[in-house]
């Protein structure tokens, strides 16, 4: 995970007996509480598994590729990878992290806003041929140091440019000349990709509006005598079964108008909180405590508290995971302002939960702790269900060393 240093070698409990995940983590309180009472994250591998059976039942078209940058831990790369995913990596970095731990080149696509010309001569040396490219300049470097590259291009929507306030990749307008480009370069053109995000109010729209502009990228292509055969509709999954089965619904009727499954077309999407959000808890503790008097006339009616407000800090803020308020005393220090909790002490623990998708990389350096320990599980049942898909210990995870959880 960003953030989150994992040794070579993963020891994984495995919960046995009804043994919950909420068992473990009081467990390791009970730990921490004889010691120095740092924060500590509990890894449940199992929910990797389950959220990938979802993902096949719900959007059995669709091609699962994680995007590394969501959460970059060596063991959450070697779970996926060891059911078959493919990989979105932004930079050289991703790409040597998922080649180690054994995934074939040609299940991974280099993606990244203006790549650096390190991570396209790296690509090309280690065989990956799917490059993402956004615009003209993009197109040069690539057929200079990479002319063997099979590109996917970058169509701009106006839902992820509503988001951003800039519309990365190209227009609908600028494709044939892009198209063009690429002909007199040599350079092969074989898909599209674009991104909706997951804040987009109206889904039916935004699938309805790329999916048609990708199918006519996809005619300028096949008349230019490109094999056009990858479509990528990237990202914008949550981890909820219920957005999920919203996009479904939205893109299903699209994609069998547009790109049938007769047409040969693979069909890939970039799930990556889906997969990776409830897989993680943060566990961390309340180190320190300020009554305020103020009255909260909207949030406490009919609560008896005696106007009270207290501040409370806790071991790691937004300089590490993030915290009501963290340990830095920094004004900025602060994740919720505001929220009906029971009165803490010091010393108390909070459990985050969903905490698999967070920025900690960037903040790391400046972190209490910055490398936090993370302790993996996984239950007996999700561990069958593993073995069941394929995943083997002495195979596709050697990196890890599975011991009965003890009480």
């Amino acid at each position: 995970m960003k953030g989150f240093v994992d040794k070579p070698s993963y020891i994984v409990e495995l919960l046995e007996g009804g043994v919950t995940l909420d068992d473990v983590i009081d467990g390791h309180i009970c730990e921490q509480a004889l010691v120095e009472k740092s924060a500590f994250v509990v890894g449940d591998l199992g929910a990797l598994m389950r959220q990938h059976v979802c993902w096949q039942s719900a959007v059995p078209r669709l091609q699962p590729y994680y995007p590394v940058q969501c959460n970059s831990s060596p063991a959450v790369i070697e779970v996926l990878a060891s059911l078959g995913l493919g990989f979105i990596c932004a930079n050289k970095t991703e790409v040597s992290l998922v080649l180690e731990h054994g995934v074939p080149p040609e299940n991974i696509i280099l993606s990244g806003v203006c790549k650096q010309l390190a991570h396209i001569k790296h690509a090309a040396k280690n065989n990956i041929q799917h490059l993402v490219c956004e615009n003209e300049a993009e197109l040069s470097k690539i057929s200079r140091l990479h002319p063997g590259a099979k590109l996917l291009l970058q169509l701009t929507t106006e839902a992820h440019a509503a988001e951003t306030s800039m519309a990365f990749g190209f227009s609908l307008k600028s494709c044939r000349h892009l198209l063009e480009a690429a002909k007199e370069l040599g350079v092969q053109v074989v898909g599209v990709t674009f991104h909706i995000p997951s804040s987009c109010q109206d889904l039916q729209q935004a699938y309805t509006h790329a999916l048609s502009d990708a199918r006519v990228v996809f005619d300028m292509g096949l008349d230019l005598g490109f094999n056009m055969n990858i479509l990528d509709i990237g990202g914008g999954f949550t981890g909820s079964e219920v957005q999920l089965k919203q996009v479904e619904s939205a893109v299903r009727p699209l994609l069998d108008a547009y790109f049938p499954p007769l047409s040969g077309v693979q069909v890939l999407a970039q799930p990556g909180s889906f997969y990776v959000a409830t897989a993680f808890s943060l566990a961390v503790n309340v180190i320190g405590k300020k009554v305020m008097n103020r009255h909260w006339d909207s949030l406490t009616k009919g609560v008896n508290n005696e106007d009270a407000e207290f501040l409370y800090y806790m071991n790691e803020g937004v300089y590490g995971p993030f915290s009501l308020w963290g340990p830095s005393l920094d004004q900025l220090d602060q994740v919720v302002e505001r929220c009906l909790l029971p009165e803490l002490s010091v010393g108390d623990w909070l459990c985050f939960p969903n905490m698999g998708v967070c920025g900690l990389e960037e903040f790391s350096c400046l972190s209490s702790s910055p490398q936090l320990p993370v302790y993996y599980t996984v239950s007996t049942c999700d561990w069958y269900d593993m073995q069941g898909a394929g995943v083997a210990l002495d195979s596709a995870m050697k990196n890890f060393s599975m011991v009965r959880y003890s009480v």
